[in-house]
């Protein structure tokens, strides 16, 4: 595999007959078969069928790259971070040609996690193979060269959090028992007058 940043590539569409209770109401469906990188097949250059049964076919639809972009770098790794590193491909169901049946018709194919969730999010149709080695070490080659992991930021203790009331504005917390209201006041030992309580017991009549 090149050095290049762009790889084409070839891919491969299932056709499939819909079997059961389904059937009823689609007879066929299309799924992805696979992703192949164009320069082990370069005599494959038009769109044509592979091959061809009573159940299902194949169909190879070339003319596709995937381009590496470095500020998709983390993309990359965390693709390449997974137990079975793909290929997405991003596809839908569209005429070839004015009133023509609709076939399944792949129009992005990407080895990026982050392009891949962006589609997903777009609601469109999106199907994952696995990639083949050569392509997985050409895609580390590309990581390893401009993926810089983001240093982890100390997490700040609580006690330094500001704080805030329900309102979102900025509280202060005071020690103060007068700030919060007071309590009872306690008079002190030697305090007199009223009737006399039980820790200020009343003077014993003068003889």
């Amino acid at each position: 595999m090149s050095d290049t940043t762009c790889l084409p590539v070839h891919v491969v569409m299932r056709c499939e007959r819909v079997r059961g209770a389904m059937s009823r109401w689609q007879t066929w469906r299309w799924a992805l078969a696979d992703v192949w990188p164009a320069e082990l097949h370069p005599q494959l250059a038009d769109r044509h069928c592979l091959e061809s049964t009573e159940d299902h076919s194949l169909w190879l639809c070339p003319g596709h790259d995937v381009t590496l972009h470095r500020d998709d770098a983390e993309g990359y790794h965390l693709n390449l971070s997974t137990d079975q590193p793909v290929f997405w491909v991003m596809w839908r169901t569209e005429a070839l040609e004015e009133g023509g049946e609709p076939v399944a018709q792949p129009l992005l194919v990407t080895l990026s996690y982050h392009e891949a969730g962006r589609m997903l999010d777009a609601q469109e149709t999106v199907e994952a193979v696995p990639a083949p080695a050569e392509v997985l070490e050409w895609l580390q080659r590309f990581t390893d060269s401009h993926y810089q992991p983001e240093p982890k930021r100390r997490k700040r203790p609580e006690s330094f959090r500001t704080l805030s009331d329900r309102f979102g504005n900025p509280a202060s917390v005071s020690t103060d028992k007068a700030a919060r209201g007071g309590g009872a006041r306690v008079a002190p030992d030697n305090a007199t007058g009223g009737q006399g309580g039980r820790n200020n017991p009343r003077p014993a009549d003068a003889s």
